[in-house]
């Protein structure tokens, strides 16, 4: 049944809890005896790809963080660890997801802190994904100070791209390393938050925390 549904291109969570595990642990123990592979290498196809990650809890409710070897690919927010779990599995659908161990567990305190306090800056190599233009935006979104904000229109002029504000605001939309990669400091030119991909109070409470509010 597990084979059949991870074929069939569903999310490896509810594919597991589905097939009558109770945890995905409890799964992955059994990966190797059930599937010949974890469930999302098996789904890609054995696609040579793994990510790590660990799930926490801060003031911003549960957050997610995952990394490659190149570095932390997803720092991601949300209500609970199932729907952070199944957005990495949407993100990334051809790696093979690993849960962390006591020693990835260092890198989620140390990301946590980073959360809890953006002023301290994270000191951990970004595996930043993404077009050649939403790197751009993204490169121009880290060197916004915190306790700033900037808005959509300014980043594209700082682009040299005055007409691409809604590609601007694409690429905040995009972007997978959240305070990192901090989206939540763009606002529209009058000073209204506008979006924010996680959700408007998360962004709120971002900029209150680093304006020290």
């Amino acid at each position: 049944k597990l084979q059949r549904q991870l074929q069939q291109g569903g999310p490896v969570t509810g594919a597991i809890y589905d097939a009558g595990y109770n945890s995905s642990g409890r799964l992955y123990a059994k990966s190797n005896q059930v599937l010949g592979m974890t469930p999302g290498r098996f789904r890609a196809g054995g696609a040579n790809v793994a990510i790590r990650f660990a799930v926490g809890e801060c003031f911003l409710g549960s957050f997610l963080v995952a990394s490659s070897g190149k570095g932390v690919c997803a720092i991601l927010l949300g209500d609970d660890p199932e729907t952070l779990l199944r957005e990495l599995q949407n993100r990334f659908p051809k790696a093979e997801l690993i849960g962390g161990d006591r020693e990835y567990e260092k890198l989620l305190a140390q990301v946590l802190g980073f959360i809890e306090e953006p002023a301290k800056g994270l000191d951990l190599p970004l595996d930043i994904r993404g077009t050649v233009f939403q790197q751009r935006v993204w490169g121009a979104l880290r060197k916004i100070p915190p306790g700033q904000t900037v808005s959509y229109s300014a980043i594209a002029e700082r682009l040299g791209s005055p007409n691409a504000v809604r590609a601007v605001a694409r690429a905040c939309a995009a972007n997978a390393i959240a305070v990192a990669i901090p989206c939540h400091r763009v606002v529209r030119k009058d000073g209204d938050l506008s979006g924010y991909y996680w959700g408007i109070g998360r962004k709120r409470a971002l900029l209150a925390r680093e304006s020290g509010k």
